[in-house]
């Protein structure tokens, strides 16, 4: 049934099915895993990193952009190489290549925003612009879906702090706490069950919580972890690797202390 719906975008399948939106959203979960925490005054978002060819630069393959001084993207997309058939040489990178559209279009529009009406953009209005965008590409003949989800997080001018998230489909929702890519179920069962007033009472708390929401399902502990911060009136902090390795000690030895609290509550 698929194989008679599935090449043109505008063409519903009998049961109501747009299969390259729906293949888009496959995409999405097969790359990383990333997470947004809404705080009291923080957003946090943390991003599952791969491993960095010994040669390449690592500032070149993030997956955590600016788009305004108080706004800030993670994406999740999976990474498509295309080849020349000559000299299998890469060419071009597939789906993650579409978060970089998305992300200088929404560039573009913050600062248009600001030239026009005076003031910063809203994180509602370019979540808004970023899921219109997707949107067209769903109804337009030419074209295909975009191949990534997007948590976008940032502070509203009047200090409220906010977290969203953005699907191929064009569709966005407003979360407390959040994660997209490959192992977003595991990621967002634990938040269910963790994310509470306490556990974002200050802003290391908030911090430490989307690491250990991260550490579900990174095996190899902080270096493959991607950290942003957004604080209330300051800008875009992206953790440096040493920060982010002594969160991951003081987490573990947390978890040290708390099962040798149960092992103690067990013999007496």
């Amino acid at each position: 049934m698929a194989a008679r719906y599935d090449r043109a975008i505008t063409v519903f399948s009998p049961d109501g099915h747009l299969f390259q939106v729906e293949y888009a959203q496959e995409a999405v979960k097969k790359g990383s895993t990333a997470v947004g925490i809404r705080g009291k005054d923080i957003v946090v978002l943390g991003v599952e990193k791969k491993s960095v060819a010994k040669l390449q630069e690592e500032r070149t393959v993030r997956k955590i952009c600016a788009l305004d001084e108080h706004v800030c993207m993670a994406f999740a997309g999976r990474t498509v190489y295309a080849y020349c058939p000559v000299c299998l040489c890469p060419l071009c990178s597939g789906l993650t290549a579409d978060a970089r559209i998305v992300i200088n279009r929404a560039r573009v529009e913050c600062q248009s925003h600001r030239l026009t009406v005076e003031d910063p953009v809203t994180v509602e209005y370019i979540t808004r612009y970023i899921a219109t965008l997707k949107q067209r590409y769903t109804q337009s003949n030419g074209r295909r879906p975009f191949g990534i989800s997007a948590l976008i997080v940032g502070f509203d001018y009047d200090g409220t702090p906010r977290l969203y998230q953005t699907d191929p489909s064009g569709t966005y929702h407003a979360w407390k706490a959040n994660a997209i890519g490959r192992s977003a179920k595991t990621v967002r069962e634990f938040l269910e069950k963790n994310y509470t007033d306490e556990a974002i009472a200050s802003d290391n708390d908030a911090i430490k919580l989307a690491i250990k929401a991260l550490l579900e399902v990174v095996q190899s502990g902080g270096k493959n972890i991607e950290l942003a911060i957004i604080r209330r009136n300051q800008p875009l902090k992206i953790l440096e690797s040493k920060e982010i390795e002594t969160l991951v000690a003081e987490i573990e030895k947390e978890k040290e202390e708390e099962a040798e609290k149960k092992k103690q509550k067990k013999s007496s």
